[in-house]
């Protein structure tokens, strides 16, 4: 009699957990920019596929574990121009039967891609976009940020700063509006942590190629006077998103003082360097498939396609809420070869990951640092945490 309850249940749970007959074919978009940022260094410019590769990967990898439930994976991509409009190509995405969507936007088309895609129960993994305002007030209900915030980026780099007792820092800026946004988050966290900036100077940009026509003869003359006659400092800090400058500046200071943010030592997601934890397995399949190092772009579109990956298997279902509604949920977790397990904290919908601090040859230390506590994660000491948030989700 017992045997036969048994049986009984283990066939209402198989039966419960079997994947359709006809299994389900779960399409992802990828939105993308055409135009990349030039960058002052040759070796750090970005391939065509910056991104989208790395979603390729993992389309292949959730193809590898799906094929035992029936599921299968597929990638569309769509590029845009700076002008274009983002919700006709959202509409066109949607027509085409795909509701998950991964994106690497700027802020503002990020935005309207995600209104217009909200009305059709569309949801979106912000894959690039850095803006904190996206995890601020104007977070959206229907898009989930696997780029890490320029807050997260911030902190983990000055955590590290602050434990190797570099508290006085002189910081760059360039004079963009990217740059200044991450430079006031750079502010913020040295008020978090207890860094002291001895002084702010701004490097403007007055045109020109981003590989500079004068050669190597007058920069080096150029950045020893630029920061000359600063307050004693350990450290400099750029804000250069716009790659202007800051790779001028490290063996190039008045004084002889480390580099770090923008330059030198760089907080980032992923580093082709990056060994521990099986991250040598992951970076080995991406070589293979591609011929070229694996970016933290790329990473963040690996992340994303992942995570709708891990939820449709768990959720046995492709319908686009039901995936959402797990992630949020206390059973998600992402393993990401990054040594902890990534969930999606429920106040701004980012998720949570450490900060790689890389200096373009080794990743010299990975944060959250040592002895830097919090009473739920210690993840959560890297960005804005709940009793901060202006997030209202809507």
């Amino acid at each position: 009699m017992l045997r036969g309850f048994w049986i009984a249940v283990f066939l209402l749970v198989a039966i419960s957990a079997a994947p359709a007959a006809d299994g389900l074919n779960v399409k992802i978009g990828y939105l993308g920019t055409a135009d990349k940022t030039e960058t002052i260094s040759l070796i750090a410019m970005p391939a065509a596929n910056d991104g989208v590769a790395g979603a390729e990967l993992a389309i292949d990898d959730n193809n590898t574990t799906g094929k035992f439930l029936k599921q299968s994976f597929s990638l569309q991509e769509v590029l845009l121009k700076e002008n274009d409009d983002p919700a006709a190509a959202v509409a066109k995405l949607a027509d085409s039967g795909i509701s998950l969507i991964v994106t690497d936007l700027p802020a503002g088309m990020l935005l309207k891609a995600a209104d217009a895609g909200r009305q059709r129960g569309l949801f979106f993994f912000n894959a690039g976009a850095t803006d904190d305002r996206l995890r601020q007030e104007d977070c959206r209900a229907n898009v989930i940020h696997t780029a890490p915030s320029r807050a997260m980026l911030a902190d983990g780099l000055a955590q590290y700063l602050v434990w190797k007792h570099w508290t006085r820092w002189l910081l760059v800026v360039g004079s963009h509006a990217h740059d200044k946004l991450f430079a006031d988050a750079l502010r913020r966290s040295a008020t978090r942590f207890g860094a002291q900036i001895v002084q702010q100077r701004e490097f403007k940009d007055t045109g020109g190629a981003r590989r500079t026509d004068s050669g190597l003869v007058q920069i080096q003359s150029q950045i020893p006077l630029f920061t000359q006659s600063a307050p004693d400092y350990d450290v400099l800090v750029a804000a250069d998103e716009s790659q202007v400058f800051a790779d001028y500046m490290p063996y190039r200071t008045s004084q002889p003082r480390p580099v770090a943010g923008s330059a030198g030592l760089e907080p980032t997601t992923w580093d082709p360097a990056f060994d521990q934890w099986g991250a040598i397995q992951l970076q080995s399949r991406f070589e293979k498939k591609f011929s070229r190092w694996m970016t933290a772009l790329d990473m963040q579109a690996w992340m994303a396609v992942r995570m709708v990956g891990e939820a449709v298997s768990h959720a046995n279902s492709d319908d686009a809420k039901a995936i959402l509604k797990y992630m949020e949920g206390p059973d998600f977790a992402l393993a990401a070869f990054k040594g902890r397990k990534l969930t999606v904290r429920d106040w701004d919908l980012q998720l949570r990951q450490p900060i790689l601090l890389a200096d373009g040859r080794t990743v010299v230390s990975v944060s959250p640092q040592e002895g830097f506590l919090h009473q739920y994660s210690e993840l959560d000491t890297l960005g804005i945490d709940r009793p901060e948030t202006k997030c209202k989700l809507k």
